[in-house]
């Protein structure tokens, strides 16, 4: 079942990026709308989804040091404990 759905959301590749748009910009717009009295550091009072904008930088960096990571002595060739 989980396969015929991704299969079904491949197909309309170009729909699921508009809907991703789409939701990115009503976060945006729904981020204008909070109350910022509370907020602890300028970048929460000023920038508009800084906790979204954050969130993504922190996975993308998280991300490419696992990938580094990887590459660097962690991932090794199937028969490394043959030889």
């Amino acid at each position: 079942m989980i396969v015929n759905f991704i299969d079904y959301l491949r197909d309309r590749l170009q729909s699921v990026i508009y809907c991703c748009y789409g939701g990115i910009v009503l976060i945006l717009i729904w981020s204008l709308t909070v109350d910022k009295s509370h907020a602890h550091t300028w970048a929460e009072k000023m920038i508009p989804g800084f906790w979204g904008l954050f969130g993504l930088g922190a996975c993308a960096i998280l991300i490419l040091g696992a990938w580094w990571f990887g590459r660097s002595g962690i991932m090794t060739r199937e028969d490394y404990y043959d030889n």
